[in-house]
């Protein structure tokens, strides 16, 4: 049997789904006082002064602390059900159906929220390996709940669930730097749509 680790946003989707996700889930109020508590960092982030890890963990403080975990679970399965099919690349989903047909293992390994990806995944019969934001007595935080299920912390996640020395082989497919770490546990790599040598 084979492995295939499949990032989400950029590989299966034609963009990043965060801030549609965002955009969605946060109060129309708190969009407008966030986009002026976070202009200087976006802005840091496109000159690539802020990375990706510190613009995102901002993101989720300012946009999800203080939300009730009903109110996120319920904008989490609305996103899934609305949002993620017209954005979604039929060669990608052409690539995850013809590993299914095998019979292979195929995972979801994102950095996005387990909010709407668990949704999605369950949807696909996917498993799912991501990001999660943190929830006390019923409200989120805004924190993370972990690391943040980027770069060296893919392959680590992975490795923690799956004995990826029993498969016969390992696939691939990313999109970003941020995937590289993933890539380099598999045999064979696939980076934005063609294979790596």
């Amino acid at each position: 049997m084979n492995l295939a680790l499949f990032d989400f946003d950029g590989t299966l989707t034609t963009r990043d789904m965060l801030p549609a996700f965002v955009y969605s889930a946060v109060p129309p109020m708190r969009l407008r006082v966030g986009k002026l508590l976070l202009a200087p960092w976006v802005v840091g982030y496109k000159l690539g002064w802020v990375s990706g890890v510190s613009i995102r963990k901002k993101i989720a403080l300012v946009g999800f602390r203080g939300m009730t975990e009903a109110d996120y679970l319920a904008a989490g399965e609305r996103f899934a059900q609305e949002a993620l099919a017209p954005v979604l690349r039929p060669e990608a989903m052409a690539r995850v159906a013809w590993h299914k047909a095998r019979g292979d293992t195929v995972v979801i390994v994102s950095g996005a929220f387990d909010v709407y990806l668990s949704h999605w995944c369950r949807a696909h019969d996917l498993e799912l390996i991501c990001s999660r934001l943190e929830v006390l007595d019923g409200v989120l935080t805004g924190m993370y709940d972990g690391a943040q299920c980027v770069r060296e912390e893919k392959p680590r996640r992975v490795r923690e669930r799956y004995a990826v020395e029993s498969f016969d082989a390992v696939y691939a497919y990313g999109d970003t730097p941020e995937d590289f770490a993933l890539l380099e546990i598999a045999g064979h790599r696939w980076y934005r749509g063609q294979p790596m040598r």
